[in-house]
C-alpha cells in the first residue's frame, strides 16, 4: 500500500480524532496569522489579484483547524479590502490533503462556516467557494498559474516516502540519536528532493507575485543529535521494543517499520528554497510550543510527577491522533492501546527529566 493511502491523521470526532487533539497545530496556525496579513496586503498592493482570490490550503487535515486558516485569510483579505477601499473579490478556497483524509468531517462544518460569514459580513459579501482537492503535494494539483495564496502547516516536514537506504536503522523508527551515519544521509537525501519538488510543482501553480505561507517543525542545530528533536518517536520505538520481550510484537515487524518525517535546519530550507530558485524569501521566524499544547508554562524546565502525568495525557492523545492509521497499516490494530500506554509511561518519566518543545518556523515566500 503507497504511504499516499494511509498516511493521515484520525479521522472523526472521537476521543483519539485529530479533531478533538489538534490544539498544538492550532497554535501553530495562529502564528501565522501575521505572515498572512503582511502577504495578503502585499498581494491588494501590487494588484496581484482581481475579481477572484484563489488559496491553496495544502495539507489541510480536518476539523476546525482547516475553516481557521480559511477564516484567517478571508477576515485578512477583508480588513485590507475595507482599508482601501476595495471591491471583495469572490474567494476560492482549495482544501487539500492526501486521499485517506477525512475531508467529509469538513463538509459537514460548511453550513455553519457559510453563515457565520454572511452574520459577520453581511448578506452582499463573496460569493465563497470551498472545495477539495485531494492529492500528494509533492505532485501537480491545480492549473498553471491559478493560485494567488499557498498556505501550507504542519505538513512540510512529511516525506513523501520513506527513504531508501534504512536497513541500518535497527529497532529505530525514525532518524534517532542512536541511527548510523547513513540513516541520518537517506532522510536528507528525501527531504531536500521532496521540498524542491514541492516548491516546483508550486512555482508552476501560482502566479507571478503571489505568495505562499508555510509553517512546520524544524531542528536548530545541523547535527540532529545535539537535542531531543525526535525524543517522542523515540520513545514510541522503545515501547514497540518494549512489547517485543513481551512477544506483542515481532522485531522484524519493528525493523521494517520507519516514520517518514524529517526535521530540517533553517539552513537547509534555505538553501533548497535558493537552489530552485523559484520563489524570493521574504520572511523566516522561528517559535517553540510545549509539547502538550494546554501547558502554557515555558519557565519550568521541567515536570513535578503530577504535572508530568497531565500534560502525559495530552501528548499521548497528541502522538496517538497522528500517528495511528501509520501504525495500524503497518503492526494491526490490536496492539495499539498497549503501545500508548506503555507510551505515555515513559513520556511522563522523561517530562520529570526535562520539558521538550519543538521548534517551528514559519516562511513567507514570492514568486519570483
Amino acid at each position: 500500500m503507497t504511504l499516499g493511502n494511509i498516511l493521515h491523521m484520525n479521522a472523526g470526532d472521537g476521543e483519539s480524532s485529530y479533531a478533538n487533539n489538534s490544539m498544538m497545530q492550532e497554535n501553530g496556525i495562529r502564528k501565522a496569522v501575521p505572515f498572512l496579513k503582511q502577504s495578503i496586503k502585499g498581494l491588494a498592493k501590487h494588484d496581484v489579484f482581481k475579481d477572484c482570490f484563489t488559496v491553496a490550503d495544502l495539507g489541510c487535515s480536518s476539523g476546525t483547524n482547516t475553516l481557521l486558516v480559511a477564516s484567517n485569510i478571508i477576515d485578512t483579505l477583508y480588513e485590507v479590502c475595507q482599508e482601501n477601499d476595495r471591491k471583495m473579490p469572490q474567494i476560492q478556497v482549495c482544501l487539500n490533503d492526501l486521499f485517506g483524509n477525512d475531508f467529509n468531517s469538513i463538509f459537514k462544518l460548511l453550513p455553519d462556516f457559510y453563515e457565520k460569514l454572511k452574520r459577520d459580513k453581511g448578506e452582499s459579501f463573496g460569493p465563497c467557494f470551498v472545495s477539495a482537492v485531494p492529492g500528494s503535494f509533492y505532485g501537480r494539483l491545480f492549473p498553471d498559474q491559478s493560485l494567488h495564496l499557498v498556505h501550507c502547516a504542519n505538513s512540510n516536514h512529511w516525506l513523501s516516502q520513506v527513504p531508501q537506504g534504512l536497513e541500518n536503522n535497527g529497532s529505530n523508527i525514525c532518524m534517532a540519536k542512536t541511527s548510523p551515519p547513513d540513516v541520518y544521509q537517506a532522510y536528507g537525501k528525501q527531504y531536500h528532493i521532496d521540498f524542491t519538488k514541492f516548491l516546483r510543482m508550486r512555482s508552476e501553480e501560482v502566479v507571478h507575485g503571489g505568495s505562499m505561507i508555510l509553517t512546520f517543525a524544524v531542528r536548530s542545530t545541523v547535527d540532529p543529535r545535539k537535542d531531543d528533536y525526535y525524543a517522542l518517536l523515540e520513545l514510541l520505538g522503545q515501547s514497540l521494543v518494549d512489547m517485543t520481550k513481551e512477544g506483542m510484537v515481532n522485531e522484524s515487524d519493528i525493523n521494517s517499520f520507519n516514520v517518514p518525517l524529517y526535521l530540517p535546519c533553517e539552513d537547509e530550507v534555505r538553501n533548497i528554497i535558493e537552489h530552485e530558485g523559484s520563489f524570493s524569501l521574504d520572511n523566516m521566524n522561528g517559535f517553540k510550543l510545549n509539547w502538550d499544547p494546554y501547558d502554557t508554562d515555558y519557565t519550568n524546565m521541567y515536570d513535578s510527577n503530577e504535572l508530568s502525568r497531565i500534560h502525559t495525557v495530552n501528548i499521548t492523545k497528541l502522538m496517538r491522533a497522528i500517528l495511528e492509521p501509520l501504525l495500524i497499516s503497518h503492526f494491526g490494530d490490536s496492539i495499539i492501546d498497549m503501545l500508548f500506554k506503555k507510551f505515555g509511561k515513559l513520556v511522563a518519566e522523561y517530562l520529570t527529566k526535562k520539558k521538550q518543545r519543538s521548534l517551528l518556523v514559519t516562511i513567507s515566500l514570492t514568486k519570483i
